[in-house]
């Protein structure tokens, strides 16, 4: 593990990552690990994603965002943004050659607004396959908005945040203001989406977090592309079972051997 250190704001952000370059495979595409919302990239299925990439010769890169895992800061600081720069900074530092992205709950998002960001500067040849686990596109403004109750509104207006219980953490989770009017900022289901490479669906139907309604309206916003989608009857938000390990393993396989 090493750090990138990113000057970009004050205080200055230095981000963990874990990069293990291509052995034999050196012609297929890295890996990426996109994660999610307060996990990290020492969690069941980046790990398992760099063993795979180990087992095959072919590069894999994971990171952890600022305020997440060993990155320094703290996750309340964060928003898509923040996190939409360093995934790019870390894309660009450590890979020259085409990349898989996968991405899990947040990191599906994060994962689909790298894809507008290389469209615009002229890299989209560099997309070899989008792996998308429960991912959580706009869930600021499509999933937490809409839900907010009266006590919650008003403590975003008068503290900058509030708080909810966590099913995975005894903390609670916080959601700032400057989370929620970013996320607007950052939203991709406002029009058609075009990634120009395969694209692979995990979701499960028994997801608390993110409805598999939500991943069926992402699949409307994909009309152009070569889209898959797995639904998982019995799957949780995490799909962290070594069943779900396969399912996404099979489909960054798939997309490495095209």
């Amino acid at each position: 593990m090493e750090f990138l250190t990113l000057a970009t704001s004050s205080p200055e952000r230095r981000i963990a990552v874990a990069a293990r370059p291509a052995t034999h495979a050196t012609d297929a595409p890295t890996l990426v690990w996109l994660g999610g919302y307060r996990s990290d990239m020492d969690g069941t299925k980046a790990i398992e994603l760099d063993h795979f990439a180990e087992e095959n010769g072919i590069g894999c890169v994971r990171f952890d965002y600022s305020g997440h895992g060993k990155s320094s800061g703290d996750y309340r600081d964060g928003t898509i943004s923040l996190w939409l720069e360093e995934a790019l900074a870390v894309i660009d530092h450590y890979i020259k050659n085409r990349i898989i992205l996968v991405g899990s709950s947040l990191g599906g998002w994060v994962a689909l607004r790298v894809v507008e960001e290389m469209k615009k500067r002229g890299d989209a040849g560099r997309l070899a396959g989008l792996v998308l686990i429960a991912p959580a596109p706009d869930f600021t403004y499509e999933l937490i908005e809409p839900a907010l109750t009266e006590a919650e509104k008003t403590s975003l207006a008068e503290r900058g945040y509030f708080e909810e219980p966590s099913e995975y953490s005894a903390d609670p989770n916080v959601f700032t203001r400057a989370l929620i009017e970013d996320g607007r900022q950052n939203r991709v289901l406002d029009g058609i989406i075009e990634t120009g490479c395969p694209v692979h669906i995990l979701q499960g139907m028994q997801d608390p977090d993110v409805p598999y309604s939500h991943a069926l309206k992402l699949l409307n916003h994909l009309p152009a592309d070569d889209v898959v989608m797995t639904l998982i009857r019995d799957g949780d938000h995490r799909l962290s079972r070594p069943q779900d390990i396969e399912r996404m393993l099979a489909a960054v396989e798939g997309m490495v051997a095209e």
